[in-house]
């Protein structure tokens, strides 16, 4: 008589190393607050809310998460996740006004509270120095399209570390260059609110020779790690794709990946021929000494990662070398439409590796989340497509750790819910509920989940 066949075993995905660190992101405007309190300057976010029909209802940023005052209570949230780190960013005008010149003492003083809280709470601080929030004052001046504001970065970098440096020792420069060009300068839907399409290009080369620069000023004060994180895209063709539809996809990987990579790890621009850049200054926009300015050694790179692009080639007309499309593949989504593919994070990681080789630094994982319709009932937020995007996320970082990729860390945006940019507060990102009439934190299912896999790591590590 046969036996009963035994039900399958789920596939344990591959361990991570000991040294794995985990980690939650915010970022300043999302969630501080106090928008011109204790001398902080106007951003070009604070002006960009400000005007009718940018922002979804209406909203902005001025209360926030209300972080600036209740930093105590978030970070008590961040060690109870067990966290090694968290990663914040730092308001530019909230420390400099007007972008230069005068410091402003009230808010340097607010981020040596922070810190001090964080390492008394086990927490190792990771600031960013720039998420998107540029004083209003360099904008007037042509903000990142401006040279100079390269320069008076470097200078603020000076400024954070001379002030935070005793006790901070990984830095990330800046976040996400490459949508601040995009979506910021280019399209127009994110402060400040240009709409230059290709002509927004040394936005891209002014923000990589500020990085250059704050990386110098972070290393001449004791900087031990470094980074930058740069928002990345598998790019993908649907079946039978035809010659053009291929090209159309290395000029999209060219722009997103390849723009914001190959400087900093190669020390060189890729070809932009199908930009119309066909001289490797960029008209004078690149010059003698900026790509070794920008390629400084980094101790890590960080990857922000939430979902594939699939490209063909343009209609007829268009002013980019490229349509951005939707997916044949019926996947999962998020609340705001993006396909869930983990998988893709793996291909991300593995084709960096093939593609820089030893160029590649470490990479930190240091953004990946999700928008879910998360409503308290009954005082619980049961959040599970988030959970299910954590494990399945977390897993594809494993599968690339197997296959020879160094990956150091996984920071999950968001720790809050926040301020989620042209989308106001609709969109709920955060490991927390935030009622933002109230201000109440609600720990979500995923906070638990995320706090448990984190536990279990730990007992692993120490044994």
């Amino acid at each position: 008589m046969p036996q009963s066949a035994q039900p399958a075993q789920p596939v344990q995905p591959p361990p991570l190393p000991a040294s794995f660190r985990w980690g939650a992101s915010t970022a300043a405007y999302q969630i501080e607050g106090a928008a011109a309190e204790d001398g902080k300057g106007p951003s070009v976010w604070d002006t960009f809310t400000a005007r009718p029909d940018t922002v979804r209802d209406g909203h902005t940023g001025d209360t926030a998460c209300d972080h600036y005052h209740r930093y105590q209570e978030d970070v008590a949230l961040l060690k109870g996740l067990g966290l090694d780190a968290y990663r914040f960013s730092v308001s530019w005008p909230r420390v400099q006004p007007t972008g230069r010149g005068q410091v402003n003492g009230k808010g340097l003083d607010f981020y040596d509270r922070l810190v001090d809280e964080l390492l008394a709470n086990g927490v190792v601080p990771t600031p960013t120095l720039f998420h998107w929030d540029l004083p209003q004052a360099l904008e007037d001046g042509g903000g990142w399209l401006d040279r100079d504001t390269a320069h008076r970065f470097g200078e603020y970098a000076a400024v954070v570390a001379d002030r935070l440096g005793d006790r901070v020792q990984r830095w990330i420069t800046l976040n996400e260059p490459f949508i601040h060009m995009a979506f910021g300068y280019a399209f127009g839907v994110h402060a400040p609110g240009r709409a230059l399409m290709l002509d927004a290009l040394p936005v891209a080369h002014h923000q990589l020779l500020g990085h250059g620069l704050a990386v110098s000023a972070l290393r001449a004060r004791g900087a031990e790690e470094v980074m930058i994180a740069n928002n990345c895209s598998p790019v993908r063709v649907a079946d039978g794709a035809g010659p053009a539809d291929r090209a159309a996809a290395e000029a999209y990987d060219t722009l997103h990946n390849r723009l914001f990579n190959d400087p900093l790890l190669l020390g060189r621009y890729p070809d932009l021929s199908a930009y119309g850049v066909a001289e490797p200054t960029w008209g004078g926009v690149v010059r003698d000494g900026d790509l070794e300015t920008i390629a400084a050694p980094l101790d890590g790179l960080g990857l922000n990662y939430y979902n594939p692009s699939w490209i063909t080639a343009p209609a007829e007309g268009g002013a980019l070398p490229f349509d951005l499309v939707e997916p044949e593949e019926d996947y999962p989504r998020t609340a705001f439409g993006w396909p869930v593919v983990p998988e893709a994070l793996t291909e991300l990681l593995v084709g960096f590796a093939e593609r820089y080789g030893d160029a590649l630094p470490p990479v930190h994982i240091t953004e990946s989340g999700c928008s879910q319709p998360d409503e308290p009932v009954d005082g619980e937020v049961l959040d599970q497509a988030r959970i299910d995007y954590l494990r399945s996320h977390i897993d594809a970082v494993a599968e690339a750790v197997a296959r020879g990729v160094d990956v150091r860390a996984y920071f999950t945006w968001s720790l809050l819910d926040n301020f989620e940019w042209a989308e106001g507060f609709h969109q709920r990102f955060g490991l927390v509920h935030v009622d933002f009439a109230t201000q109440l934190r609600t720990p979500k299912a995923s906070y638990a989940w995320y706090r448990d896999r984190i536990a279990r790591h730990r007992v692993a590590r120490e044994s």
